[in-house]
C-alpha cells in the first residue's frame, strides 16, 4: 500500500506540472504552435524545422500523454491492492475519466481555433471548462493519494447538513475564483498592460473587451472568497475541537496567494509570476480539498459478518419464549 500511495502522490505532482506547462503555453501564445492539428503537429509528429512555439505546444501534448498513462496505471494498481468498496479505487477511476475529458477539452481548444489571439466567447467558455476540469482532476488525485496513505477504506458523510453545505460552498467559490483567474490571465496575455494606471483605465472603460472585465473582477472576489474560506475552515475545525496542521497551512497559503496576487497586479503580470500564482492556486486547492474531506467525512465502521442463523436470533423478539 505504501508504494502505490507514493505513486499516487507522484502522479498528482506530475499533473500539477502539466497544468503549469499548459499555462506557460497560453502565456507565451504557443497554443497554435501545432496549427489546427491534434494530436500531431502540422500533420506530422514533429517536423525537423519546428519553431519554439511548436516545441512548447508539443511538449505539453507529450507530458499530457504521460499523465494519462500514469493515471491509468494508478487505477489498475489501486484496484489490485484495495478491497471492494474502498473509496480510493473509485476516486482513481474518476480521475481517469476527468483526465480523458481534459484531453478532449484541450483538443477542442485547438481544433476550434480557440488559441493564440482568439478572444471569442467560445474560448472563454472552453477555457473555463478546461480549468474547472483540471481542478476536479487534482482533487480526485489528491484524495486518492491521501486515502491510500492512510489506508482509510470507506467513509460516510457527517450528519451536519449545515457544515457540509458551508464547506461545499467554499469549494465551489474556490473553483469559481480559479476559473475567473484563468480568464483574467488570458486577458493579460491578449492585452498586456504598459502601466498600472493605463491598465485600470482600460479595465473600467465601457468599450473594453469582456475579457478585461474578468481581470477587474478577479482581485476583489478573490479577497472576499479567501476570507470566507478561512472563516468556514476554522469555525468548523474549532467545533470539532481539532485545528489540524492542514487547516493552519491552508490559512498561510491563502495569505501567501493574496500577496502573490497583489504583486502580480503591481508588476503587470510577468509570465514567471503568473506561473507562480497558478502553482500556489493548485497547492491551495489541493490542501483545501483534503481539509474539507477531513471535516465532512468520517470513517465508516466495518460491520461484523454474521451467519444467517445468528442474524435470525439477533433480531428483536426473535428469541424463542419459554413455554409454561
Amino acid at each position: 500500500m505504501f508504494q502505490v500511495a507514493r505513486f499516487a502522490w507522484a502522479t498528482l505532482c506530475f499533473n500539477v506540472a502539466v497544468m503549469l506547462w499548459g499555462a506557460y503555453v497560453r502565456a507565451t501564445g504557443s497554443g497554435a504552435g501545432c496549427g489546427d492539428h491534434w494530436p500531431v503537429c502540422n500533420g506530422v509528429v514533429l517536423g525537423a524545422s519546428a519553431k519554439v512555439q511548436t516545441l512548447i505546444e508539443f511538449t505539453h501534448r507529450m507530458t499530457s500523454g504521460i499523465a494519462l498513462l500514469m493515471v491509468g496505471g494508478l487505477v489498475i494498481w489501486c484496484w489490485r491492492v484495495t478491497s471492494k468498496g474502498d473509496w480510493a479505487r473509485y476516486s482513481a477511476a474518476f480521475a481517469a475519466v476527468l483526465l480523458a475529458n481534459e484531453a478532449l477539452l484541450g483538443a477542442a481548444l485547438v481544433l476550434l481555433g480557440y488559441v493564440a489571439q482568439n478572444e471569442s466567447a467560445g474560448r472563454i467558455l472552453f477555457l473555463g471548462l478546461h480549468f474547472g476540469n483540471s481542478f476536479l482532476l487534482l482533487a480526485t488525485l489528491a484524495l486518492t493519494a491521501a486515502w491510500l496513505s492512510n489506508s482509510s477504506g470507506r467513509f460516510k458523510l457527517i450528519r451536519s447538513g449545515r457544515q457540509a453545505t458551508a464547506i461545499g460552498a467554499g469549494l465551489l467559490a474556490t473553483m469559481a475564483i480559479g476559473i475567473n483567474g484563468s480568464v483574467a490571465a488570458l486577458s493579460d496575455t491578449l492585452f498586456p498592460a504598459t502601466s498600472l494606471r493605463s491598465s485600470l483605465l482600460l479595465d473600467v472603460s465601457p468599450r473594453a473587451p469582456a475579457l478585461l472585465h474578468f481581470r477587474l473582477l478577479h482581485p476583489p472576489v478573490a479577497i472576499v472568497s479567501a476570507c470566507y474560506i478561512a472563516w468556514v475552515i476554522f469555525t468548523f475545525s474549532v467545533r470539532e475541537h481539532h485545528v489540524s496542521k492542514r487547516a493552519i497551512g491552508l490559512v498561510i497559503l491563502l495569505l501567501a496567494q493574496l500577496g502573490i496576487g497583489v504583486t502580480n497586479v503591481l508588476l503587470l503580470a510577468p509570465v514567471w509570476l503568473q506561473i507562480l500564482h497558478l502553482f500556489m492556486a493548485d497547492v491551495l486547492w489541493i490542501v483545501l480539498v483534503l481539509v474539507s474531506a477531513d471535516l465532512v467525512l468520517e470513517r465508516a465502521k466495518a460491520r461484523k459478518a454474521t451467519t444467517p442463523l445468528q442474524s435470525h436470533f439477533f433480531q428483536v423478539g426473535a428469541y424463542p419464549q419459554d413455554s409454561t
